[in-house]
């Protein structure tokens, strides 16, 4: 494709709004378009939310605000505020990212193709999705699907891994914990939630809970089925998060684990490596999906191993995204 994608970014909250500054990078500019921004938010309170931001810091050029536009340096980029995708003409976008969280139903889901985009990709599970993918894991499935989930951020994390070893050396069985920092859907003050657990003030404990990746992962590598189980806690930290997982292999290493995953994802832009011991933060603002804390390697025996790997739960996902609407994109070249 000679042109730039023409993405339409629906829901401006936080993967929105990380999607809006991975897309205006400079290498990305030479491959996407933003061709507008619906939220039902006001825009000058979007336009304040992308200017400052208590993760990744100040934008990292003037945004200014008009009557329908939200300004980027020199660029305007049209902004609308309807709750009603299909009210927009958008026949002209190559794929709308889907951010709002409510395309849980099939109705919502396809209101952008509704509306005329060629492509939907919806930021986070949905049963209302034509197909559930995971770069690095089931991507090659995409098929002629116009609604596509990308998943949750702990299950893309978490399926390239397994099925990166699964195939390497041969999974008897595993159990993975994830780490989770909290996110907006826990309180900041003890109340009614949707678990006991849930109900507690988020930014104080850590919160022992459920997590949707325990079903994706299934659904996306069916084969792992009654050989993993999946747990999650979250803890008080802004952002980027951890998986922590148990592993029995097939067969007993021949090699040492950690010079066994130096070779195994050299190179890869979905699972990285890091050699340093190294805290949470450290980790902010990474793209890959999830990035192995090599000096945490543990191996008991021969078959048993334990991997710590870190993800920021935010821009890691959002990278995939990005990766995901251009293969949709190309595929419909």
């Amino acid at each position: 494709m000679t042109r730039p994608i023409r993405i339409f970014i629906n829901g401006f909250g936080r993967i929105g709004r990380t999607l809006f500054r991975q897309l205006l990078t400079e290498d990305a500019r030479t491959r996407f378009e933003i061709v507008g921004v619906n939220d039902i938010a006001p825009l000058e309170t979007c336009a304040y939310l992308l200017r400052y931001d208590s993760v990744y810091g100040l934008f990292p050029k003037a945004v200014e605000t008009g009557h329908g536009w939200l300004g980027i340096s020199t660029q305007r980029i049209p902004f609308f505020g309807s709750s009603d995708l299909r009210k927009l003409d958008l026949r002209h976008v190559d794929v709308v990212l889907e951010c709002t969280g409510r395309a849980q139903d099939r109705a919502t889901a396809e209101a952008g193709l509704d509306a005329g985009a060629r492509n939907v990709l919806i930021s986070g599970p949905s049963e209302a999705a034509d197909t559930t993918l995971v770069i690095g894991a089931n991507e090659r499935e995409l098929g002629d699907a116009r609604i596509v989930s990308n998943a949750s951020c702990t299950t893309n994390a978490i399926a390239p891994l397994l099925r990166s070893l699964d195939l390497g050396l041969g999974i008897e069985r595993a159990h993975v914990t994830t780490i989770h920092c909290y996110t907006g859907s826990q309180p900041t003050v003890d109340q009614p939630g949707s678990s006991l657990e849930r109900s507690r003030a988020a930014a104080v404990s850590m919160v022992p809970t459920t997590t949707s990746a325990a079903d994706q992962v299934m659904g996306i590598l069916p084969e792992f089925q009654g050989r993993l189980s999946i747990a999650a806690v979250r803890v008080p930290c802004l952002s980027v998060s951890a998986i922590d997982a148990t592993i029995q292999v097939v067969e007993s290493l021949d090699q040492p684990m950690k010079d066994f995953l130096r070779e195994a994802f050299e190179g890869s832009r979905v699972i990285g490596l890091v050699e340093d011991p190294c805290v949470s933060t450290d980790f902010r603002a990474r793209p890959e999906s999830l990035i192995i804390a090599l000096p945490e390697t543990q191996t008991n025996g021969s078959r048993q191993v334990r991997l710590f790997g870190w993800y920021d739960n935010e821009w890691g996902f959002s990278a995939r995204m990005i990766e995901m609407a251009e293969r949709l994109t190309v595929r419909d070249a």
